[in-house]
């Protein structure tokens, strides 16, 4: 597997989970890992992120990392998986999609990377628990717009 983004992700494996920063090694939260592996794969960030809480978005209802999201990455299919993909989960159902992964494989043995409370950087296996959670899914942009 050569993919780049695939390849950066790896290299956050074992960063320990720190809520709001996107340092490798030191300590990231799912969103800092994409913001991490961004800046590796394609360098300055796009936008910077304002401070917040880990229960931002719920009280309003607003999906602003699904807009964000929009904003910088290419919408696919959910079905069209692929190695590299930026994945959206909603972990609750009526919730707002709030836990971000990169697709590490796909097929038989498919898995992704993200940055879980309790765990820090990982790659899980992308289970049927993880797939039914799946609202959306990028591309990252092929350079920088």
């Amino acid at each position: 597997m050569n993919d780049p983004v695939v390849l950066a992700a790896r290299g956050w494996i074992g960063t320990p989970y720190v809520h709001q920063q996107s340092a490798k090694g030191a300590g990231c939260d799912c969103l800092g890992l994409l913001r991490g592996v961004w800046r590796e794969v394609l360098g300055p960030e796009p936008e910077a992120v304002p401070a917040y809480s880990k229960d931002w978005s719920e009280p309003e209802g607003e999906e602003r990392l699904w807009e964000a999201a929009l904003r910088h990455l290419r919408a696919k299919p959910i079905e069209a998986q692929a190695p590299g993909d930026v994945v959206l989960f909603r972990m609750r159902s009526g919730s707002v999609a709030k836990h971000l992964g990169l697709q590490a494989s796909v097929g038989p043995d498919a898995s992704f990377i993200h940055a879980y409370s309790g765990h820090g950087v990982v790659e899980s296996p992308f289970s049927a628990p993880w797939a039914r959670r799946v609202v959306a899914r990028f591309d990252f942009p092929q350079e920088m717009s």
